[in-house]
């Protein structure tokens, strides 16, 4: 509702299209450009899709329902505007200020809303006598109950004191987020990233952590009723430790390393089935054909241009790891957690054996959600039942692959990714790809 003692203006599509095309002249330096005002308009069931609206002013805008999917909001002013039910899916809202925004029922899948301030906010009114009189009514918490935050980027945002019960954060990043005090109830955080993050004080009652990560995440004081962290990753160890594998895992790495570089004839093979290799940070470049780590936790790992061809990487935790530019030529990753990987210009075509025979690389059944694989060679890639939904699979070689029954939900994809695979039938969401 709007404010009392706030005088707000209706305005037309035609208007707002009007004002849209005026801002973006003037951040392309055109002439006839001016910046858009929109503070305490009505912008109800407007549509300021795709638009550049960087900087902008919708201050205490009512912009219920209003489609602003795709749209350039960085370092705008959204401050005590009404979003509910508004489609924000794929916007861009670095830095901008949402604090008192109400975001109930509201779109934010994929959204990037680093650094985004939704902390609580008050509208203020002129007056002669005291400079800015608070409108108390309008005092609010921001307000997301119900909000699809759905892959959002919530990177270092700020959300103290939020309310935003029975949200959905699913596959959501909420590194070094602060949500202290926030009301969670009821929501879903499934497969979040919360690594960093600050939820002293906040009210998880029957929220959904599961399959979440919560490394070195503050839950001082929350409450935590109900709550469900099935298989949450956390600073502890998870599985075995590399001190339990009977050997300095140093040594174990220098002895696979020369058995490649010697081609079988020194050292030996080294099997990290289970094992958390965290803290190792770091094997970008390291030579390590045939690397066996089934099952194991890899979470974060920098992979960057290592040599894996016929590595055996089935259900290993690869979330958040640099394997870019690496040759995984081969390799099974069966069933792998590949969530927000950077597998840009990586090699995952097939592995020829002997004079005549393929070994193709498997990605069947893996979760590969918000990955990056632009450029990448998936050449006769055997990936059927994986999800990449969100994913980026433009400019990748998809030539020959098997994409039987996979999910390409949100994912970007060449136009002539139907035609260079060998097979995609049953596959979910590939034409809206």
């Amino acid at each position: 509702m709007p404010a009392e003692g706030i005088a707000y203006k209706t305005l037309t599509q035609a208007q707002v299209s009007e004002m849209c095309d005026r801002h973006e002249r003037l951040w392309s330096g055109r002439s006839g450009g001016a910046r858009a005002h929109f503070a305490y308009c009505i912008l109800t069931d407007m549509d300021l899709s795709r638009r550049d609206l960087s900087d902008a002013d919708f201050t205490g805008a009512i912009m219920t329902g209003a489609n602003l999917s795709g749209t350039v909001l960085n370092s705008s002013s959204l401050y005590s505007a009404d979003l509910r039910r508004a489609n924000l899916e794929g916007a861009s809202l670095r830095r901008a200020d949402l604090r008192g925004a109400v975001l109930r029922g509201a779109v934010l899948t994929g959204a990037d809303m680093t650094e985004t301030d939704l902390r609580e906010g008050v509208i203020a009114r002129p007056d002669r006598e005291k400079g800015l009189a608070v409108i108390k009514h309008e005092s609010r918490a921001g307000e997301a109950t119900e909000a699809n935050f759905t892959g959002a980027n919530l990177t270092r945002s700020k959300m103290a004191g939020m309310v935003a019960q029975r949200a959905d954060f699913t596959d959501a990043m909420l590194l070094g987020a602060r949500l202290i005090r926030a009301n969670l109830r009821g929501s879903v955080f499934s497969g979040a990233n919360l690594e960093g993050a600050d939820l002293s004080g906040a009210d998880l009652s029957d929220a959904d952590l599961s399959d979440s990560i919560l490394v070195n995440t503050n839950l001082t004081m929350s409450k935590l009723e109900g709550v469900k962290t099935t298989g949450a990753l956390t600073e502890k160890p998870a599985g075995k430790t590399l001190e339990a594998l009977g050997a300095p895992v140093g040594e174990l790495l220098a002895d696979h390393i020369r058995w490649c570089e010697t081609d079988g004839a020194e050292g030996r093979p080294s099997i990290f089935d289970g094992a958390d290799m965290r803290e190792l940070h770091s094997l970008a470049g390291k030579r390590l054909t045939a690397f066996q780590a089934r099952g194991a936790t890899l979470y974060g790992l920098d992979l960057e241009g290592a040599q894996l061809q016929g590595a055996r990487l089935e259900r290993a935790d690869l979330r958040m790891a640099c394997l870019r530019g690496a040759d995984l030529r081969g390799a099974d990753l069966t069933g792998a957690r590949l969530n927000n990987a950077d597998l840009r210009d990586c090699k995952l075509g097939p592995l020829l054996i002997g004079k005549d025979r393929l070994m193709p690389a498997s990605l069947a059944a893996a979760k590969i959600r918000y990955a990056d694989l632009r450029g990448a060679d998936l050449r006769r890639i055997r990936a059927t039942g994986a999800d990449f939904s969100y994913s980026r699979l433009d400019a990748s070689d998809v030539r020959h692959g098997l994409f039987t029954g996979s999910c390409f939900t949100g994912a970007r994809i060449d136009p002539s990714f139907g035609e260079d695979v060998e097979n995609a039938d049953g596959a979910v969401d590939l034409d809206a790809a």
